[in-house]
């Protein structure tokens, strides 16, 4: 079994992916958290890999950047592989000044200006939303690992440069928006579509407030609290 973007086996899977969005992340952290991985795809180089995380089985890839791509992998994800839940994880840049460098955010809705959901199945309205349980799973994680959270809803924009920053700043301010990333939305929209479930974690690597932002290395580094409360989903998907 395979798709024209994943060359995996039926079975390769497991029902529980977490998906950064660079591929060479994806096998660092499969490298890095996971138990024997090995590695299912490698299509346009967007790597993934499955393996066992303290006996569960966990499944990690690559979604890249923007909601059309991320919207692709996961849909077949979901449609194609048996996938049951999809916790993306990834960098966002902070818009309130209480949200700071390396802070946890966990998405509790999705706004955009994305035709994406429209696209697909004729959604039209801009807010999308992460499966209820799956976050309460990860905010319980988080506690146990006494890791601190911020619930938010964040901005999934489809421009990273934009000549009319006002729009964005007028749209997040309307939608009560904490942070700023490109794919949440998508996700959350192909996962309520397929009847499956979908969250977002994301470590926030710059601020819009004060401008203050990380390092390539640093970000590598701290993306660690972010994926070890992902990781405490994984028992309830295996």
């Amino acid at each position: 079994m395979s798709t024209p973007h994943n060359n995996a086996a039926k079975g390769d899977i497991a029902k529980l992916v977490l998906m950064p969005g660079d591929p060479l992340r994806a096998k660092y952290m499969a490298e890095k958290y996971l138990t024997d991985p090995h590695q299912f795809n490698d299509v346009r180089g967007m790597y993934g890999f499955t393996g066992t995380y303290q006996g569960h089985r966990v499944s990690i890839m690559g979604s890249g950047m923007g909601c059309p791509s991320i919207g692709i992998y996961s849909y077949e994800l979901y449609a194609f592989y048996g996938v049951e839940a999809i916790i993306r994880i990834g960098s966002t840049g902070g818009l309130k000044p209480d949200i700071k460098l390396f802070d946890v955010v966990l998405a509790n809705a999705a706004c955009s200006q994305s035709n994406y959901a429209h696209a697909v199945s004729g959604y039209d309205k801009d807010e999308t939303y992460p499966d209820p349980q799956l976050n309460q799973q990860l905010i319980d994680g988080a506690a146990r690992l006494g890791k601190p959270l911020v619930v938010g809803n964040v901005h999934s924009s489809d421009a990273f440069y934009s000549l009319v920053p006002q729009q964005a700043e007028a749209f997040c301010k309307a939608h009560d928006c904490c942070a700023v990333e490109m794919e949440s939305f998508a996700l959350f929209h192909n996962a309520a579509v397929n009847h499956k479930k979908a969250a977002c974690l994301l470590t926030v690597s710059d601020s819009l407030v004060d401008k203050q932002e990380t390092t390539a290395e640093q970000r590598q580094k701290s993306f660690t609290d972010m994926v070890e409360i992902a990781l405490q989903a994984a028992p309830y998907y295996d």
